[in-house]
């Protein structure tokens, strides 16, 4: 391994794992509509016994998904600039 792959790995280990029910609270919603984004591919996730969505991930869906309605994952619309 190259020191910048340790690097990288190091930054990467610091990234903190979150339960649904912390992901539903940082995002001010229900723990179904976290299962939503998931199944729909919207917010990556993998599974360690649960669902465990990792922070980075979660903010990196915020900032692509910004402007957008994501009431319905499997329809994502813009919102309308007025």
């Amino acid at each position: 391994m190259t020191d910048r792959m340790l690097e990288e790995l190091r930054v990467d280990m610091k990234d903190e794992l979150m339960t649904v029910d912390e992901v539903a609270k940082f995002l001010h919603c229900n723990k179904s509509k976290v299962y939503e984004l998931v199944n729909s591919g919207v917010l990556p996730c993998l599974r360690l016994g649960r669902v465990k969505v990792l922070k980075s991930s979660l903010l990196k869906m915020l900032m692509k998904y910004e402007g957008c309605d994501l009431t319905n994952p499997e329809e994502i619309k813009y919102l309308d600039k007025r």
